[in-house]
Order: structure tokens, then C-alpha cells, then sequence
């Protein structure tokens, strides 16, 4: 099967840029242990710092999907609700 792609897109509340970004530093080196996770890498923005951006490159979908259900991304959500102004997943496939 074909390796799955994924880039987020969050953007934080000029206010809550802090919180957010500790928050989602927080998710990286237990995805980064798991099993079909091959990269799990956050960016931000250099014009514009309450936006992160998470390239992400897992073996299969199914694998990405059980990351998805762990514990570790739902006390994420918890932390920052109310200071994530936008969110946006897109599941890519490379093709060249």
C-alpha cells in the first residue's frame, strides 16, 4: 500500500499562540514512537506565528487512523479548546 501523507494546518488565537505550540510539542516524541509513524515533523509559520503546520508521513492509513484514536491527541484537544482558531487535515499521496 501506498505510504499516506498528512499535513494540519492549525492556527492559534494571537493570545493562546504559547499554549498551542506547547501543546502540540507535546505530541511529538510519543507519535514519533509509534508503530508506522516515519515522520511527524511541526513547522511554524515565519510571517505568521500562530500558524503550525504538521507534515506527517505514516506507512498506511490504518496505522495513521489508530494514532488518530490515541489518548495523547484527545488530551490535546481538551488543552487548547477555545484557543484554535482553525484546523484543517489533508490526506495526500505523493505521486511523483
Amino acid at each position: 500500500m501506498t505510504q499516506l501523507i498528512i499535513v494540519a494546518n492549525i492556527k492559534a488565537n494571537t493570545d493562546k499562540i504559547d499554549l498551542v505550540k506547547s501543546e502540540l510539542l507535546k505530541l511529538i516524541e510519543v507519535t514519533r514512537a509509534e508503530k508506522g509513524c516515519i515522520n511527524y515533523d511541526l513547522h511554524q509559520d515565519n510571517e505568521n506565528s500562530a500558524h503550525f503546520v504538521f507534515y506527517e508521513k505514516w506507512e498506511t492509513r490504518e496505522l495513521w487512523q489508530a494514532h488518530m484514536a490515541n489518548t495523547h491527541l484527545a488530551e490535546y484537544i481538551v488543552a487548547t479548546e477555545g484557543a484554535v482558531t482553525e484546523f484543517t487535515l489533508s490526506e495526500m499521496t505523493v505521486i511523483a
